[in-house]
């Protein structure tokens, strides 16, 4: 007969005393309040990358503004850490305890099309805002799939692929933010209203509290001309040659990226991805055919097209530029803004990349800046560009526990590019490592710890992308 010591008394009754708390809490919620025991507790800490293990004391699926209002109310009365999340694409350091706020369900969107502006979900994906907005003949700086979650993506800075270089960061055509603070008030942050917390929003995410909508501005595009050039790994030089080249002299209606592609063999990987060295440039121009044609002639006569996407495409057709994949699957980044890229640069991301290499990482993007990026707009957030040209990511894709080589192998890419690089990285693209000095100026990492103080003293939002050392 097995005995029941009297820790495991009072741990059971901790536990239970804790599930009726947490019983109560559903009973105020317009969503629900799950913890382990609970079915659907998997499904509702589950999210797009899976290398990103939670395992929350609690996990509220909000739908509405009050939800969060509980939840967080809820959290600090029963002192634990809070995070949040959308659609789980960002890698977040793994959640061991704590509450788990999911705003998937509050996916509304309105759009004023008079006023160009549309208020967004806390959980809405630009799959959900931008067939709303095209029907007004209207877009938004949105990201490369459809599947990320649209205030997420923004608050980290919004890298569009499409309106970016034309428009600038997503973060800058942010009107206002509903927010709820450590303290369970629900706030409205603009350029009239808690100033400071929404210049920091805008850039330090869901460390300062958690936004449960978003306003933002819209802009007068219908079409543009996109896809993607495919190449075959083995012309990487002349490739990255001719984009280097093209993106020099680039107007601000186009946007480029390259992506050095190494997939495995698995399954929802195209054959001709599969197993085997791959280019891709992935194109938007806002203009025309012609126009396209013109300015993408460098890149498609540098080496033989293996496949040819570019043409002329409505606005919610947008995924197909980058043609991200939408199964969730596990992968870990790092990443770096580059200068520029010379022909030093160029020989040592492809002594990293190139067809030599065999044991590059999985995914190696580079991303066009400059053009709107480079303007920095009154009242603009705490987003860093600086004098950045290109962005610089790199993927692993595996379980972290089973892909320590690859993760090494991207670090020691970004590491080794940091000749040609400006200090500072993508927000959105970062690691959740704990090191928020790489991500903001010094003068900008302080104002944000002065904002973290005032609103957050109890470092209540402290699970993931810190702020401040716990």
């Amino acid at each position: 007969m097995s005995r029941t010591t009297h820790d495991d008394t009072v741990e059971h009754g901790v536990r239970a005393a804790f599930r009726e708390d947490v019983a109560e809490l559903a009973a105020t919620l317009d969503g629900d309040a799950l913890t382990a025991e609970d079915a659907g507790y998997a499904a509702a800490c589950a999210g797009y990358n899976l290398a990103g293990q939670r395992h929350p004391d609690v996990v509220v699926a909000a739908h509405s503004a009050s939800d969060v209002v509980e939840a967080v109310t809820f959290a600090t009365a029963h002192d634990l850490p809070v995070a949040v999340m959308a659609t789980g694409h960002h890698a977040m350091r793994p959640l061991h305890g704590g509450l788990l706020v999911t705003t998937a369900a509050m996916d509304d969107v309105h759009v004023d099309a008079a006023a160009r502006r549309a208020v967004i979900g806390a959980g809405a994906r630009w799959n959900d805002v931008v067939p709303r907005t095209v029907e007004h003949h209207l877009s938004p700086v949105h990201g490369s799939s459809g599947q990320v979650g649209a205030v997420g993506f923004t608050l980290g800075g919004g890298l569009s692929p499409v309106l970016g270089r034309k428009y600038g960061w997503g973060s800058d055509h942010v009107v206002a933010l509903e927010v709820v603070t450590a303290a369970g008030e629900l706030l409205r942050a603009s350029a009239d209203e808690h100033v400071d917390l929404f210049w920091a929003l805008r850039g330090g995410r869901s460390n300062l509290g958690i936004v449960t909508s978003m306003e933002i501005e819209l802009f007068p595009v219908e079409r543009f001309v996109g896809g993607g050039l495919f190449h075959d790994g083995e012309h990487a030089a002349a490739v990255l040659a001719a984009f280097a080249a093209v993106t020099e002299t680039a107007p601000d209606d186009l946007t480029l990226s390259l992506a050095f592609l190494r997939l495995p063999a698995v399954p929802g990987v195209p054959p001709l991805l599969a197993g085997r060295p791959v280019l891709h440039v992935r194109v938007a121009y806002l203009g025309d055919a012609a126009g396209a044609e013109a300015l993408l002639a460098p890149l498609r006569a540098a080496a033989p097209v293996l496949v040819d996407t570019v043409e002329e495409t409505r606005s919610e057709d947008f995924e197909r530029v980058h043609e991200d994949p939408v199964d969730p699957a596990p992968f870990s980044e790092e990443t770096a803004m580059l200068a520029g890229l010379d022909p030093a640069a160029q020989q040592a991301l492809l002594d990293f990349v190139g067809p030599s290499n065999e044991v590059a990482p999985h995914i190696v993007e580079l991303r066009h800046l400059g053009g709107a990026f480079d303007t920095t707009r009154p009242g603009a957030g705490a987003i860093v560009a600086g004098s950045a040209a290109y962005v610089l990511w790199a993927v692993s894709i595996g379980m972290p526990d089973d892909d320590a080589d690859g993760i090494a192998r991207a670090r020691a890419l970004v590491e080794g590019m940091q000749p040609w690089g400006t200090g500072t990285r993508y927000l959105n693209f970062a690691p959740d490592d704990g090191h928020p000095e790489l991500s903001f100026t010094p003068a900008d990492l302080s104002r944000l710890q002065r904002v973290k103080a005032a609103v957050d003293p109890g470092d209540v939002f402290r699970a993931q992308q810190p702020l401040v050392e716990s």
